[in-house]
């Protein structure tokens, strides 16, 4: 009972440390002329200008960073917010990659969405391919 107890109040401590992180919502992308256009809708209990989500990537499997969106102010009463990348080349050798977000006070998020080209739709992404 005691070590049930001890991992209960642990568990509810360690909450706060992890729930102020960027949460990728929702992905959608759009293939427009060889180009990409994604928009990504993030959550993030913004505080104002010293903890606010700062910024989303898309960052292939081995690391590359293909395309980044800076967020250049908070979104204290604008929650959950989507933001645009347009013009983004993604190689055709690229078939799978995530999108990351970062937030001032955690950095990059644990929470990364895969995107997996070679399906239209996955968990919390869609694709439309024109």
């Amino acid at each position: 009972m005691l070590k049930i107890l001890s991992a209960l109040l642990f568990s509810l401590f360690a909450l706060p440390l992890q729930a102020n992180q960027v949460e990728i919502i929702h992905a959608e992308l759009e293939s427009q002329s060889g180009m990409w256009v994604v928009r990504v809708t993030l959550q993030h209990q913004d505080e104002g200008w010293k903890h606010f989500a700062d910024a989303w990537r898309v960052v292939s499997e081995d690391g590359k960073v293909l395309g980044e969106r800076t967020l250049y102010h908070p979104h204290v009463n604008e929650q959950p917010f989507t933001r645009t990348l347009s013009g983004l080349n993604i190689p055709a050798s690229v078939k799978r990659f995530y999108i990351e977000a970062h937030d001032k006070v955690h950095g990059w998020s644990k929470d990364r969405l895969l995107i997996d080209l070679s399906k239209n739709t996955g968990k919390r992404y869609k694709i439309r391919l024109q």
